[in-house]
């Protein structure tokens, strides 16, 4: 069985710390303020420092990673004889997958005896980092690349990703709601209640009135769509709102017995569209 490499990219919100922890490289994506020439990557700034700006008015625009980054990464790895498992943000999302399947084609040209296999996991956020958190898992037990890709595959229908905002105005610059709901919602305190979809799209599901309300709606979620032994890990991340994210281990721990494994925070670029104050909530379920 020949060695190989769980790989990443930033948009799995998990610190790089962590990544690093866990053996995990990554490729950045980036993002740009309106009116700016410099592009950024995540460490750049400081999570408080990006969500202060938005606060402020700043717009933020994200871009793809491209084939050219993806081949720089994927060498240095393929030359030291190893296989690539690249876990991915979800292709509903981002071009970013698409990207990744070029930059393997060419690279095969040059290492014909190497293997690159891309998952597209349909996630965002710490989604993609609960799949690569299961992934390194996986290796760990002994799982080849090929038993650890067919593994991610067989996770993805059943990976449930629920959202909700605290300002409508950022998904309305993403074209997620209307003007006139945004600012409808934003009188009356309406929160949305989302998730991402079996093509990995961000949608609205339902909407209850108040921030309370809305993490209870992820609790809520989570015991109608998880497996009764609860022994599957459990993924929040949060944007500058981690009393809110711990409020929603709290609940899920005294009303379903069910404890998080990692809380993380929303890095820029999903930060960007999703906005201050977002709460997610990631884990394996019945079905997504």
């Amino acid at each position: 069985m020949n060695e190989y490499v769980i790989f990443t990219d930033s948009c799995c919100d998990i610190q790089p710390e962590l990544l690093k922890a866990w053996g995990v490289p990554y490729a950045n994506m980036t993002f740009t303020f309106d009116g700016e020439d410099k592009a950024y990557i995540d460490t750049d700034i400081s999570s408080k420092e990006f969500y202060d700006r938005m606060r402020q008015g700043a717009h933020a625009r994200t871009a793809a990673i491209n084939a050219d980054t993806f081949t720089r990464a994927f060498t240095p790895i393929l030359e030291e004889g190893k296989d690539i498992l690249y876990v991915a943000f979800s292709s509903g999302l981002s071009t970013t997958v698409n990207a990744a399947h070029m930059a393997a084609e060419e690279l095969k040209e040059a290492y014909p005896e190497r293997k690159i296999i891309i998952i597209d996991t349909l996630a965002a956020s710490a989604g993609g980092g609960l799949m690569v958190y299961m992934a390194v898992a996986k290796k760990n037990a002994g799982a080849s690349l090929e038993e650890n890709a067919a593994y991610m595959e067989s996770l993805t229908p059943q990976h449930c990703i629920w959202f909700t905002v605290d300002d409508l105005e950022y998904l309305k610059r993403g074209g997620r709601v209307s003007p006139l709901v945004a600012f409808a919602g934003g009188l009356l305190g309406i929160k949305p209640v989302l998730q991402m979809d079996e093509e990995g799209h961000l949608i609205k599901v339902s909407a209850v009135r108040g921030r309370k309300k809305a993490i209870e709606a992820l609790a809520e979620k989570y015991a109608q769509l998880s497996y009764e032994e609860k022994n599957t890990p459990i993924f929040i991340s949060h944007a500058e709102a981690e009393a809110d994210a711990r409020h929603l281990a709290d609940l899920l721990m005294q009303r379903h017995g069910a404890e998080v494994t990692l809380i993380t925070q929303i890095g820029p670029v999903i930060g960007a569209h999703a906005g201050p104050g977002t709460i997610a909530l990631f884990f394996i379920g019945k079905h997504r």
